[in-house]
């Protein structure tokens, strides 16, 4: 099952790697500058550092939560700002964002999970436990 817990981690990661990886191209930034985001030539590549920073530390397991974190506050304005479906007068083009809308709410909510209970067993940050848990035991218990 620790296996299962790696697997989950790095496709769940996967998503924000890949899709990171466009946002410092030009036509990523013209498209959310269309639709309305400010700064947008210095907010997409940004969101892209965020998506790939925190995508590579959850599929790794490195500081886990934090990347959760990072990912957390990369989806929460993204979803609201690039996903409005609500204004869309196109059924399908709604529908369509409606899907990445409520995509993105599942994503958040793996983040928050993540951003609990960490990156769990086969990442780093459990090599980094044990590692300071074997150091902890060899010192002995601290007398005063």
């Amino acid at each position: 099952m620790k296996q299962m817990v790696l697997l989950g981690r790095v496709l769940y990661a996967s998503i924000f790697v890949l899709a990171g990886l466009g946002h410092f191209s030009a036509s990523t930034i013209a498209f959310a500058a269309s639709q309305g985001v400010p700064l947008a030539s210095v907010a997409v590549p940004l969101s892209g550092v965020m998506a790939i920073v925190g995508g590579l530390s959850i599929a790794l397991g490195y500081k886990a939560k934090y990347g959760a974190w990072i990912l957390a506050f990369f989806l929460l304005p993204v979803t609201v700002v690039m996903h409005q479906f609500w204004t869309i007068a196109d059924p399908l083009m709604a529908t369509i964002q409606q899907a990445m809308f409520v995509k993105n709410l599942a994503m958040l909510g793996g983040a928050f999970l993540i951003a609990y209970f960490g990156s769990g067993p086969l990442s780093l940050d459990s090599v980094v436990r044990t590692r300071q848990s074997f150091a902890m035991r060899r010192k002995g218990p601290v007398t005063v």
